[in-house]
């Protein structure tokens, strides 16, 4: 009874070796080929998936999702014999499981050194500044030529990167100078059209201080014409109306002139910058005597007439009862009577 049941469980092992052997699962995003008698047959999709036992055997096992492959650092030379170093990165995906795992043997291997080689010649084809400048042409070409040439491996180049370009010390020293040369030269440039438009800047504000000194000349100008032109008109008046009253007998017209004359002259004199002394002439009782003619003629204006023509003014009276100019005085002294 005891070696039946030990033979039960020895089938029920083999059994579930039997099934294990036959009943393969694939995980997601990963290829495994089949293999009979070290031949490839067909290729296992994710999930559950039956072979023969014996027969049948998994040969590879591929991932089919995107990977990253890290290239190298090398010492590149361009066209114009300068020396760079650079690496990379490239991204690759497998398309087809049968392709990838028997066409090329080590994939991954083969990819880093065909992207260095296509990396060599294509800096090599160009000179330093296009390298340095235009590395997205580069990673252009790169992933054309690439992909043309991995296609029979079953496999899609995705993305090829240059990670770093590293010129030679000197030349780096070279550029730092050259570039420090081309931003002192913007700086110069800037600060002159700066100079020039602040040059601008004060010739128009100086044109126009004199635009609007001219024209504030202009209206003084204007001003003091219109003053002359009031001023004279207002003389002819006078000159009118006293020729006027002359030509009707009135004396008092020309008192007003006289008196007139003699005050300015005499105020030109008191106001002459190198008069020290003011000598009081002995006919100031006559301008005195004028002033009072002068003051008769306004009451007479102003009064409508009550002084006839041709009778002394009241003026000549008070002259001679009320003063009295010492004649013989060198001293220039006005005595007065009350």
């Amino acid at each position: 009874m005891q070696e039946e049941y030990i033979f039960y469980i020895v089938i029920a092992v083999l059994a579930l070796i039997v099934v294990f052997s036959f009943v393969k699962t694939v995980p997601q995003g990963q290829e495994w080929t089949v293999e009979r008698f070290g031949r490839y047959t067909r290729t296992l999709q994710p999930g559950l998936n039956l072979i023969v036992p014996i027969y049948d055997r998994i040969g590879q096992k591929l991932t089919m999702m995107e990977q990253v492959l890290e290239i190298p650092r090398q010492d590149v030379i361009t066209k114009d014999n300068a020396m760079v170093t650079t690496d990379g990165i490239a991204f690759y995906q497998v398309i087809d499981a049968a392709r990838a795992a028997y066409e090329v043997k080590d994939l991954q291997r083969a990819v880093a050194n065909l992207t260095l080689t296509n990396i060599r010649t294509v800096i090599g084809s160009m000179d330093l500044d296009e390298v340095l400048s235009k590395r997205d042409e580069i990673n252009e070409r790169l992933l054309r030529i690439m992909d043309a040439a991995t296609g029979p491996w079953g496999i899609k180049i995705m993305r090829i990167e240059i990670k770093d370009l590293t010129p030679p010390s000197d030349i780096t020293d070279s550029m730092a100078r050259q570039m420090k040369a081309e931003r002192e030269r913007r700086a110069e440039v800037i600060t002159a059209e700066g100079e020039k438009q602040a040059a601008v800047l004060r010739a128009e504000g100086q044109k126009q201080s004199q635009i609007l000194e001219a024209e504030g000349r202009r209206e003084a100008a204007f001003r003091d014409a219109e003053a002359r032109e009031r001023s004279a008109e207002a003389e002819g008046k006078a000159t009118e109306v006293v020729s006027k009253a002359i030509a009707e007998g009135d004396v008092q017209a020309i008192n007003y002139f006289i008196a007139q004359k003699y005050v300015e002259a005499f105020k030109a004199l008191a106001q002459a910058p190198n008069q020290k002394f003011v000598i009081v002439p002995s006919e100031m009782s006559g301008l005195v005597g004028t002033i009072a003619g002068i003051g008769e003629l306004a009451k007479a204006a102003l009064g409508g007439g009550d002084t006839p023509q041709g009778t002394p003014p009241t003026g000549n009276r008070q002259q001679r009862g009320r003063v009295q100019w010492a004649s013989g005085d060198s001293s220039g002294s006005v005595p007065t009577s009350s």
